[in-house]
């Protein structure tokens, strides 16, 4: 009589007891599915477990089967698939105590399971593919690139080119003027394209403090190529250009090593022909002056018909004056016949005296009459050098306040002063 009690209440609990099984069988089976969705995700340490007894893993296995066939079931036939369920359950998990008891498969390990072998076969990551809204909130992404900036300022944070080249002093307020200096230089890599030419650079003679006004002006360097440059380096050299000239030659004038070995050699050979110079001559006028090589042609030609038309200097002359200060030959027209009016007509001075100091065309016209106002109104406007009291024109236009005050006007400083305020 109690073995029977015993074994309808059983037969109640049942049916509870298989709910409970379904639901576990089915939050497992959902687990195992999220484990899977994400290549190299983290499973679920619960799902993988190893069971503690061989009937908990039967049922394990039977309610992930009943998961993956549950949802090809009609509706209408729940009723039905219960009592399976139940009739299967009764056959499979609760044997007799007569029968022997049949050897469970137990539900492989995750070491046994999720082998190496088996996860190279896993398909890479596509960018397309979604992702959780967890795994967006991780991604850290840098400020956006500016489409368009007037500044290069902007691209700075974003440029390893441009941070490096600030580094070396690069003034990129003076760049970004130039509309194409920007695209330049943001396609330019560091290594690969800028790293060279700085060897190179040092390797000619330019210091590491030069390097960034010299790249200030010439940005457009980074656009040449290195054997090109190489070429008429060794052209300058060819010409006896020295190593320590074709620095300073690159130096003042940084567009230098732009221009074409063609042009270079027009250049030389213009200067030695217009002015009909030596060789000597006409490397020294370069080496002191090297713009003459990269500058415009018209200012010179026309500086040389001032000196021979308007000035009335004979070419000799010219020659002496130029190979002394080469600035006269790209100096400003108006400039030059201003300075030479005042001194030949005003303060009498002849030609051939200006020729010995043509250092009176590269000093301000004001400083000039100042001086000469002063020296008249002392009675001491002297400058032939065959009469006493001679006033060189050098000394006249180098030399400090103090020292022409007392060594030409024989005046104090004061009175030079006073003077001043009364013109």
């Amino acid at each position: 009589m109690a073995t029977l009690r015993k074994m309808a209440l059983s037969a109640q609990q049942i049916p509870r007891w298989l709910n409970s099984v379904k639901l576990s069988s089915f939050m497992t089976a959902l687990q195992l599915r999220k484990g899977f969705q994400r290549p190299g995700k983290t499973l679920l340490c619960g799902v993988f477990a190893q069971p503690h007894a061989s009937s908990e893993d039967c049922f394990l296995q039977w309610g992930f089967r009943t998961y993956r066939t549950s949802s090809m079931w009609n509706s209408s036939q729940s009723a039905n698939s219960s009592r399976r369920e139940i009739n299967c359950a009764q056959s499979t998990l609760l044997p007799s105590v007569n029968e022997p008891p049949q050897k469970t498969q137990k539900m492989p390990s995750l070491d046994s399971e999720l082998s190496l072998e088996g996860l190279d076969d896993v398909p890479p990551l596509s960018p397309l593919q979604p992702i959780s809204d967890e795994e967006a909130v991780q991604i850290i992404a840098g400020p956006p690139l500016p489409p368009s900036s007037v500044t290069l300022r902007d691209y700075v944070d974003h440029s390893e080119t441009l941070r490096k080249l600030v580094l070396l002093g690069v003034d990129l307020s003076k760049i970004e003027k130039h509309p194409d200096a920007a695209n330049l230089l943001l396609r330019l890599d560091f290594e690969k394209d800028i790293k060279q030419m700085l060897l190179f650079l040092k390797d000619l003679g330019i210091e590491d403090t030069q390097l960034g006004p010299f790249l200030t002006k010439n940005y457009a360097i980074f656009s040449e190529d290195l054997e090109n440059l190489k070429t008429r380096v060794a052209y300058l050299q060819s010409k006896n250009f020295s190593k320590a000239d074709i620095a300073q030659m690159v130096r003042n004038a940084p567009f230098l090593l732009s221009f074409s070995v063609e042009r270079l050699d027009n250049r030389l050979g213009f200067f030695q022909k217009e002015l009909k110079l030596s060789v000597k001559k006409t490397r020294d006028l370069v080496i002191r002056l090297p713009r003459l090589l990269t500058g415009s042609l018209e200012p010179v030609k026309e500086n040389m018909k001032v000196f021979r038309l308007e000035l009335g200097f004979q070419q000799n002359e010219i020659q002496h004056m130029i190979t002394k200060i080469p600035k006269m030959l790209t100096a400003n027209k108006r400039k030059l016949t201003e300075t030479f009016d005042y001194v030949h007509n005003v303060m009498r001075v002849p030609h051939h005296v200006i020729v010995r100091f043509p250092q009176v065309f590269n000093t301000r016209l004001f400083k000039v009459k100042e001086r000469h106002l002063f020296l008249d109104y002392l009675g001491r406007a002297q400058y032939d050098p065959t009469e006493p009291n001679y006033i060189s024109l050098d000394k006249l236009v180098s030399v400090p306040d103090g020292i022409f005050c007392e060594g030409m006007a024989k005046a104090s400083i004061q009175d030079f002063e006073k003077f001043l305020k009364t013109l």
